[in-house]
């Protein structure tokens, strides 16, 4: 019986695996982006900016993933490595998730799979995407039979008053 409750409570609540990120850690690493900028290696500084990016499409606060959408978005022109590619383009696809935005985020994530077709991460996030989508089918197609069961119940009623 509790897991018949718990599926119900995870196709309600969303049940995707994606971890969350603290104000706490996202603070963390504004300081470490802030200290990198002054003396660090521009390696040191874009890793800083990958964590810091990281935390911020994690976030439950929806300014800070649009934030981290933002940084992504602009450092992801200046990128030649296949593989930092890859891990921004996820990173997009994870804060357009979040944001609710899923056509564009499965878009970004057929380009994660491009360049790594078995990359599971990606191949996980975009089942959850399609999971998303079908709940959400599901519950549409369940509030207007409601909607219309309501509509004809009351009409039903108004019938039978008159006679």
């Amino acid at each position: 019986m509790n897991q018949f409750f718990d599926s119900v409570s995870s196709f309600f609540s969303g049940g995707d695996q994606l971890p969350w990120c603290s104000r706490d850690i996202i603070a963390g690493c504004e300081k470490e982006v802030a200290e990198a900028a002054n003396d660090a290696s521009d390696e040191a500084k874009g890793e800083s900016i990958m964590r810091l990016s990281w935390a911020l499409v994690h976030s439950r606060q929806p300014e800070d993933v649009n934030r981290g959408i933002a940084m992504l978005e602009a450092s992801l022109v200046n990128t030649n490595s296949p593989l930092q590619k890859r891990e921004k383009i996820y990173l997009l696809a994870v804060g357009y998730y979040r944001n609710g935005d899923f056509s564009r985020s499965r878009m970004l994530l057929e380009q994660c799979l491009e360049i790594a077709p078995d990359w599971r991460q990606a191949l996980t996030l975009k089942k959850a995407i399609e999971d998303r989508v079908t709940k959400d089918g599901v519950i549409g197609i369940g509030i207007s039979a409601t909607a219309v069961g309501l509509i004809a119940g009351g009409i039903a009623a108004a019938l039978m008053r008159r006679h």
